[in-house]
């Protein structure tokens, strides 16, 4: 398998600070959000991973971060601080990463052409597609894309679609996943309400944006055209995808955080420091 990672949003909500700084370059403790969710690639077996950047500024620090520097590799050895570079040594010798320039286009934007741009390297490939600034925190140790992938491995299905799960009441914040149940007894997408209005079931699947598609799935993406607000949204070639082939959506163990606000972020370095015994 293959990752395709999207980090090319101009982080608006962080502004000003995101004029420099990526979102997800942005530290959760001691490691920028865009880390862990290459960890969880990693633990899911994935080898080769695609990081569509912005361009500029933010994009140089996503690929400084996620480059072996091996004069200071060597430096840190040479004062014997080797446990402080382990974690970006680590990175460097599990993975083969690949860096592709999403150009900052206001004729053809939105989630889906990470994807699009990033065809090539997915060919032939089965896929995860990840938001960057999306976490995932487990007290286990456990990894929920090497979940999602075991799931759509015992469904047999082509693809598998993460989901958190939210009180109903909730609902309205967030896009839902319709789910159907098939004669196997597996929940499977039917349909995707963007932040409705009124939800009236006592829980909600919500998207997290971490797919597992089949190689051939790009075709829909590729295929896209602009939505009403005119951008070529991911959602609906997940959605489109969803109508010609079984998609399992499969719930999440860990604690889902939307790092691409303030307050998610914020909530994310809380639950992380007190998982490791760092709040007062």
């Amino acid at each position: 398998m293959r990752a395709v990672i999207a980090v090319a949003g101009l982080g608006s909500r962080f502004y000003p600070v995101a004029k420099t700084i990526n979102k997800c370059m942005l530290p959760v403790l001691d490691q920028p959000v865009l880390a862990y969710a290459v960890a969880d690639c990693l633990a899911a077996g994935v080898r080769e991973i695609a990081i569509v950047t912005a361009a500029g500024e933010s994009g140089r620090q996503v690929r400084h971060y996620f480059t072996e520097d091996h004069a200071l590799r060597d430096y840190f050895a040479s004062r014997g601080w080797q446990t402080k570079y382990e974690p970006l040594a680590h990175l460097h010798d599990q993975a083969d990463f690949v860096f592709i320039e999403q150009p900052r286009d206001t004729h053809r934007y939105g989630t889906a052409l990470p994807a699009i741009l990033a065809a090539d390297f997915v060919t032939g490939h089965d896929f995860f597609l990840i938001a960057g600034d999306d976490l995932l925190l487990r007290d286990d140790g456990g990894s929920d894309l090497a979940d999602l992938a075991a799931a759509r491995t015992a469904a047999a299905t082509p693809g598998a679609l993460a989901a958190a799960t939210v009180p109903g009441q909730d609902a309205h914040r967030y896009g839902i996943l319709q789910p159907r149940t098939c004669s196997r007894g597996h929940q499977l997408l039917d349909e995707l309400l963007e932040k409705p209005a009124e939800y009236r079931q006592s829980t909600a699947y919500i998207n997290i944006s971490r797919t597992l598609l089949p190689g051939d799935a790009i075709t829909y993406f590729e295929k896209l055209t602009p939505a009403a607000n005119g951008e070529y949204q991911a959602t609906d070639a997940i959605l489109a995808f969803a109508r010609d082939h079984d998609l399992l959506i499969h719930p999440v163990t860990g604690r889902y955080f939307d790092c691409g606000n303030p307050a998610g972020w914020l909530a994310a370095n809380n639950a992380a420091a007190h998982a490791q015994g760092l709040n007062p």
